[in-house]
Formats: structure tokens, sequence, C-alpha cells
């Protein structure tokens, strides 16, 4: 079946996770421990967060979590509640923190340009939140964000929001993404899992849910036109 559309993920797929999460991470966990040391260490380890390196590591819920997956953690570690102030609160700090650092990975713009013009519907999911999100993106028609209102990954929801928005079949969509739940949605909504090694997860964990791995989104419009080849 022809591929029709594209739903990519976010950071570590169109944004440079490292170089955007990794240092926009130690001023949102500074902000947050109010200059103790113990707390930022406890805040730093429940976020499998490497601060000497200004590196998230892979398994971190920073990288696969909603907010709210990884603010309880937080939240046990400040001895505070987990509220909906607190994850707004950590939403709004990460919203101005990572676009300080957004650095997208290659030319974005470009690529994106290229496969509209091909035709291709081109959607975004991410289990970051929504403003963020479109502070952060541009020339996509659908977003969804874990608060976006279309479910959030691993979940299939996202991927059959996308289908239903684009007016085509599941499985004329290639989900694009560097963590096991960009694959896992797109497979259990009967896409394409397409796997890119420019996150934080490594190829042997990735490789076991994914249909193709690539290097990065700078190789993806050469395979489409190898599959389009084939097809």
């Amino acid at each position: 079946m022809p591929i029709r559309a594209i739903l990519f993920d976010k950071d570590g797929t169109l944004v440079d996770f490292q170089r955007t999460w990794g240092p926009a991470t130690h001023t949102v966990l500074t902000q947050l421990c109010n200059g103790d040391g113990g707390v930022f260490d406890r805040l730093a380890r429940v976020s499998l967060y490497d601060a000497a390196e200004r590196k998230l590591l892979a398994g971190s819920p920073v990288v696969i979590e909603t907010t709210y997956g990884y603010g309880k953690l937080w939240a046990e570690a400040l001895g505070v509640p987990l509220t909906a102030d607190f994850v707004d609160r950590i939403d709004r700090m990460y919203f101005q923190t990572t676009l300080d650092h957004l650095t997208p990975m290659g030319d974005v713009r470009a690529l994106l340009t290229s496969l509209a013009g091909r035709g291709l519907r081109l959607g975004l999911m991410t289990n970051d939140a929504d403003a963020n999100t479109r502070a952060q993106t541009g020339l996509l028609e659908f977003i969804a964000a874990y608060d976006s209102g279309h479910g959030h990954k691993p979940d299939p929801d996202p991927v059959l929001a996308f289908a239903a928005f684009a007016k085509v079949a599941p499985a004329e969509i290639a989900v694009v993404g560097d963590t096991e739940h960009d694959l896992a949605a797109a497979r259990a909504a009967g896409a394409l899992a397409v796997a890119v090694l420019s996150g934080p997860v490594p190829r042997e964990r990735l490789e076991p849910h994914a249909d193709v791995v690539l290097p990065s989104i700078a190789e993806l419009e050469g395979w489409l036109c190898g599959a389009e080849t084939k097809g």
C-alpha cells in the first residue's frame, strides 16, 4: 500500500533532543530545587539525567513520558502533591527553556516543504505539551500533543486521529520516531513504524519494534523514493 501521509515524532526526530532538552532540563531542575543541591540530585536521579554532561539517558521518563508521567516522580522528589498546577508549571518552564535551546535536526523546514510538495499529508505526535509544540514547529497540518485531546503514545489514538484527519488508512501512514513508544503507537494502529537513530535510544532497542530503521530524517526522502520504486 502506498505511503500517503507521515506522522513525525518531535524530540529526537525533528528536534535535536540532547542539544535542546539537555540544557533546558538543567535550567528547569535548577529552578525547581531553589538552590538545594540535594534536591537537584534527587530530581536528576529520577529523571535519569546526567547533569555533568547536560544529557538525558536512554529510558529517561522525560524522554518517553508525558509531563504527568515524569511530573509524578518530580513531585515525589520535591515532597509536593502532583496537581494540575504543578504540571502546568513544568510545561511553562519547558516552554521557554526549550525555545531558548531549540536545535532542529538539520534543515527540517526544507524537508517538510519537499515532502508536502510530493502530496504527502504531514502531522506530528508528541508527549510534549501542545503550546510548546506549536511554538517550536511549523509546516505541519496536524498536531497531537499529550494535551491536544487525541490521547498519547504508546497508545494508537494519535495515529488513528491523524488517519481520520488526513482521510487515509492507517496502513498508508509512516510513523517516524526515535523511541519504542513511537513505534508501539504505529504498530498498534496498523501504520508503518519507521525508527530513526537520532535520539537517545540505541538501535538494539528500536529494531525489534521497527519495520524500517534509518540513521535520521535526512535519509527519509531517499527511503521513500526506494519504497515507491519497489511498490
